[in-house]
Formats: structure tokens, C-alpha cells, sequence
């Protein structure tokens, strides 16, 4: 009873489906798609489209530091501390008694020379005349009625001998005192780092290290721990360190002999060292804000490319949304939620997975027949246009579906999803419900 109505509305449902053999569209070859059949469709060239170069691009890929700016030459050289210090002292030597030498000066005097009323009266007793007398170089003093006389090499106590015996020979009264007033024939010459560099001389009292220092005004050195006393005596040079001086007494108190020289060396020399630590901070703090400089450019250098960067890419996804873009798709149809081309990606290969699962909605279970899975490609020769493989995947069982994730889609493929067969027959009702319900209608009217 229902084939009349149905034939006299005229309407037919016809679903579609795969068919092999030779096609009005060409040879079509459906091949079941298993673990083998995979790696063999998998095998047939194909490249996805890339990315343009600047998506592997960064925005510092160009950036380099700027030359950096030489810096200026050093005014200092680098003064390094010495490790240790040496001592080498000079032997003992017992204090000499002082003699008299060319350049001393001694002075002698004598009772002065009065008349006898002058002398009674007792007003010269206590007078005498006091000359100064300059040791000559061939080492003699010239006295008046006297005459010349040797005492150079001679102590104080020798030099008053031999001028008595000479005033007795000159039946002179012997009656006189001898000292010497100025001391110069015996000299300590110090130089270096102290205050006064200059000659200390050698008096009737010995002359000590410690004393001679402080008679130039003492060493300037602020570092003793560097600081080093040189002593030439004899040819040979000998060297304490400073501190030794102050701290130890038995150095401090070694004995001078005329003819040595002193020469307090500052080995490390602090103002020296401390004007190029200071020259080395600056020329640090230079470099440091030259490279700041320098990593400033670089920065704007990096956000210019970066916007440059971004400025194409926003351009290409513009193009591609409009369709500017020659891009690669896989089609979908069939049974599936959503009829749909799917956009093969970039720069990596899809699956027929990704296409069912993302594009096609995935298979509904009232519509899809998981029994009929293909995927249809063309052939790439171009002899054979109208060759058509058909890879079937029988989805029925499970673990099939796994096959799906490791088919690789090319350019061009179709996908196509059979329906179920209860679907024809449903499709078909729904296509005469109208058409019967306005034939109910109209008998009714009638």
C-alpha cells in the first residue's frame, strides 16, 4: 500500500557510494587499508607546503653587537705587590772613635794676651780668644806664630798632643782647648722615598739608622709592608725592609759609617697602584656603559625586526583567511556531521585522522558506516589521470581506527564515509514526509 504513494510522488533516494572497476570518472582500484597498504600509500611523494622563511625566523637572528669603541690608552702601568721581601744586613762593625778630617772645623782657643796692670787687676783672668780653624785639604790648620799642622786622621785627643808639642817648640804657652765646631769630612748620604733627601754628617756621637732617617724627616712611604732601606757600604749593597726598622730595635740601632749610602725604595708604590686601580674602575665603568650603548641598539635593532617579523605574518594569515594563499586540502563527504575541506598544514604531513576528527566532525553513529572508510587519491602520473585508488578502512573493529592515525593525507584527497543502510530508507521518509503530508491534506479537502 505504501509503494503507491511513494511512486506517485515521484520521489527516489539514492545514496551514494564507492564502486570499482572501470567508472564513467576513470579505473577505480579500492585497495583494504592495512599496516602494509599503509607504508605503501605513505610512500608516494609528497612535500607539505612550507611556512615563507621569516616563520623560522627570530627577531634577533641579524642582531650582532655593535662594534665596541676602543677605549682610551692607559696613562699607568700596573703596579704589582711583591711577594716577600729581603733581608740582607751588613756585618757588625764596633763604634769608632771620631777623626778629624779635611772640611772639619775646630775651634781653639787661648788665653788671651793682656799688660800687666790688666793682668794684676785680674779683668782678662777669665778672657780667652777663640778661633775657628778649617782643616785644609793636605789635612793641616794654619795657626798665627804657629805655623801649619797636620791633624787630619787624627782624634781630638791626638790633635791636642801634637799642637802642644808644637807650642812648646814655638816656645809658645801651652796653655789652649781644642773642639771641633762644624763636622764635615764624614757624611751619610740618603736618598728615596723620604721626606728631605740630603747628607746627614757623622759627629763624635755614632750615628745609627733609625737617627739618620729621622734627620731627613723620615721615609714617606704609607705602605711599610712593601717598603725596603738599600744600604751601598763598601761595594756591596745591602737591604732591610722598613718595618724592620721601627720594629725591631737591634735593626733600628745598626751603625753608619761615613761613606754609606741610604736609599729608601718603595717597592709597591701606593699612589702609583691606587692612581691605576682607579684608572682601571673608570676604563671598567667605560666599557660597562659602551656595551650598555651598544646592547640599547641592539635591543631597538631586535624590535624593529621583531615588528617586521610580525607585520608579515599578520599579512600572510590575512592572505590565507581570504584566500590569497595557494594552500593544499584534503576534501571531506559522505555520511559525516559536516561536509567540509580540510587545510593540509604546514610544514608537517596530516593524518586521515586528523581530518575525520577534526574537520568532518568525526562519525556519528546513527548516519556513519565505519565499514566504509576511503580515501580516494589520483594518480600522480600524469599518463594515468583516470586512475583512482580507493584506500578502504573498515572502522568495525577498534584497533583499526589506529590505522587512520598513520595514513598520511596528500593534496587533493578525498574522504569519503558511506552511510549506514538503515539511513537510506530513512532519508528517503524524510524526503516523502512533506510530499505526504499534502497528499493527506488534499484528501481531506476533497
Amino acid at each position: 500500500m505504501l509503494l503507491l504513494p511513494l511512486a506517485g510522488c515521484g520521489v527516489i533516494y539514492h545514496s551514494t557510494s564507492v564502486n570499482p572497476g572501470i567508472t564513467a570518472e576513470g579505473k577505480v582500484r579500492v585497495l583494504p587499508l592495512t599496516a602494509e597498504s599503509v607504508m605503501l600509500a605513505n610512500a608516494a611523494p609528497f612535500e607539505p607546503k612550507k611556512l615563507p622563511g621569516y616563520f623560522n625566523q627570530s627577531a634577533g637572528i641579524n642582531g650582532t653587537l655593535a662594534a665596541p669603541v676602543t677605549a682610551p690608552e692607559t696613562a699607568f702601568n700596573q703596579v704589582n705587590r711583591p711577594d716577600a721581601l729581603t733581608t740582607r744586613l751588613p756585618p757588625p762593625v764596633a763604634a769608632p772613635s771620631y777623626r778629624i778630617g779635611v772640611g772639619d772645623v775646630v775651634l781653639l782657643a787661648v788665653p788671651q794676651q793682656g799688660s800687666t796692670v790688666e793682668q794684676l787687676t785680674g779683668i782678662l783672668a777669665a778672657q780667652t780668644a777663640r778661633q775657628g780653624y778649617t782643616v785644609q785639604d793636605d789635612g793641616s790648620i794654619s795657626v798665627p806664630s804657629v805655623g801649619r799642622v797636620q791633624i787630619a786622621g787624627q782624634t781630638v785627643e791626638d790633635a791636642e798632643a801634637t799642637l802642644f808639642q808644637r807650642f812648646l817648640d814655638k816656645q809658645i804657652d801651652p796653655t789652649f782647648s781644642l773642639e771641633i765646631s762644624e763636622f764635615h769630612s764624614k757624611k751619610v748620604a740618603i736618598g728615596g722615598d723620604v721626606t728631605t733627601p740630603g747628607v746627614v754628617p757623622i759627629t763624635l756621637q755614632p750615628l745609627h739608622l733609625d737617627e739618620a732617617l729621622a734627620a731627613v724627616g723620615g721615609a714617606k712611604s704609607a705602605d711599610l709592608d712593601t717598603a725596603l732601606v738599600r744600604l751601598y757600604r763598601d761595594g756591596k749593597l745591602y737591604e732591610v725592609p722598613l718595618k724592620f726598622v721601627y720594629e725591631q730595635p737591634e735593626i733600628g740601632r745598626m751603625l753608619l759609617l761615613a761613606g754609606d749610602s741610604i736609599f729608601v725604595d718603595t717597592a709597591y708604590e701606593l699612589d702609583k697602584a691606587a692612581a691605576y686601580f682607579e684608572e682601571q674602575i673608570k676604563l671598567a665603568e667605560f666599557k660597562q656603559n659602551e656595551r650598555k650603548s651598544r646592547l640599547e641598539a641592539l635591543s631597538s635593532e631586535v624590535g624593529l625586526r621583531r615588528s617586521e617579523l610580525q607585520e608579515r605574518r599578520d599579512l600572510f594569515a590575512s592572505r590565507l583567511e581570504l584566500g590569497a594563499e595557494a594552500r593544499d586540502y584534503a576534501y571531506l563527504t559522505g555520511e559525516l556531521p559536516k561536509q567540509s575541506r580540510y587545510p593540509l598544514p604546514f610544514d608537517r604531513k596530516a593524518t586521515l585522522a586528523d581530518a575525520l576528527y577534526e574537520a568532518g566532525g568525526g562519525l556519528t553513529s546513527a548516519r556513519s558506516n565505519p565499514k566504509e572508510i576511503y580515501v580516494l587519491r589520483g594518480s600522480a602520473n600524469p599518463l594515468e589521470y583516470d586512475s583512482i585508488t580507493a584506500w578502504h578502512l573498515d572502522g568495525r573493529n577498534a584497533a583499526s581506527i589506529l590505522l587512520a592515525t598513520r595514513f598520511e593525507l596528500h593534496a587533493n584527497d578525498v574522504i569519503f564515509v558511506a552511510a549506514q543502510p538503515v539511513t537510506h530508507w530513512g532519508n528517503v521518509v524524510s524526503a516523502l514526509t512533506p510530499s505526504l503530508l499534502v497528499s493527506s491534506a488534499n484528501a481531506v479537502s476533497n
